[in-house]
């Protein structure tokens, strides 16, 4: 059986209605399972951005972007994945925390860069950002105090330079 790896893919789109539910049905028909996906306004309103982190076998992508880029909405996609990209990831966590800790989760936020985002009389909610293996390690270090919550926005990337995403 073919080994199976974490992909980020990126596709220009055109901005309407069912091209991403003909995109996600894409990858079930492959057996493709998607990770995280994010969508947004690019630089013209014509058209969208998407970045689509999968998880599946090497030989089903390539066949998927195949396929994708054979669709008409779609004006490209492309395989990010061993790429010297700019990704990025947000996420929001919701901690346990009583008074007589909240000045030591407070510094702990701070030294990851971390924004306090709400305090109440026993939670601290946080918003941290950066690459996805940073946010991975916040949430790891944030588990001995309780993590309550966490709300992850999935990868967004652009290409370096003056490439195209």
């Amino acid at each position: 059986m073919e080994e199976t790896k974490k992909y980020i893919i990126s596709l220009l789109v055109s901005n309407k209605p069912g091209v991403l539910i003909r995109i996600a049905l894409l990858f079930s028909r492959r057996g493709y399972n998607i990770d995280s996906l994010v969508v947004s306004e690019s630089n013209s309103p014509e058209f969208s951005r998407m970045t689509i982190t999968a998880t599946g076998s090497k030989k089903a992508l390539v066949q998927i972007i195949k396929q994708l880029n054979k669709l008409v909405d779609v004006v490209h996609a492309i395989d990010n994945t061993d790429k010297s990209i700019i990704k990025r990831e947000l996420a929001l966590l919701k901690i346990n925390c009583t008074s007589d800790k909240r000045s030591d989760l407070l510094m702990l936020i701070n030294a990851w860069k971390g924004v306090a985002v709400d305090i109440g009389d026993k939670t601290i909610s946080f918003e941290v950002s950066g690459q996805p293996e940073k946010i991975d390690a916040v949430k790891k270090t944030f588990e001995a105090y309780g993590v309550l919550e966490i709300v992850r926005t999935g990868v967004t990337l652009m290409a370096r330079g003056d490439k195209n995403t």
